[in-house]
């Protein structure tokens, strides 16, 4: 039964999408819009998020990666649009600050922190070493 609402309700939220679309003054803007967003999901962000997972299959410590990584993809998610909007912005103290600098700056601060946690577990992980083979003779 609940696996009927569910359908249900995504059934009228896809009619509630493709009336609004209708509905908006440019529904070809809309759709062309969607098929960008639809390319560039399909045609970059996967394969290459796909390619990273690749890259980090065996590794020591993946999940810190994946960690910083989910880290960085949140703050270009929510960066992004105002970096790529066009125009000025409508409110100017919106962008007071060089945004683009700034993302520089904390994408490059969350990968020298990852790198840091990486190196000190490693360092803690290596092998301690006990007294020499003559300091132990001499006792």
């Amino acid at each position: 039964m609940f696996r009927y609402a569910v359908g249900g309700l995504g059934l009228a939220l896809i009619g509630l999408g493709a009336w609004l679309v209708v509905a908006e003054p440019d529904p070809l803007g809309v759709l062309v819009w969607l098929a960008g967003a639809l390319v560039l999901h399909d045609g970059i962000l996967a394969p290459l998020v796909f390619g990273v997972g690749l890259l980090l299959v065996g590794r020591r410590q993946r999940g810190l990666w994946r960690g910083a990584l989910l880290v960085a993809g949140c703050v270009i998610l929510i960066a992004l649009p105002l970096l790529v909007r066009p125009g000025a912005p409508p409110n100017p103290s919106a962008l007071p600050l060089p945004y683009g600098r700034n993302l520089a700056l904390v994408l490059a601060g969350v990968a020298v922190a990852a790198g840091v946690v990486h190196l000190v577990r490693r360092w803690r992980a290596r092998p301690q070493r006990g007294p020499a083979v003559e300091d132990r003779a001499e006792d």
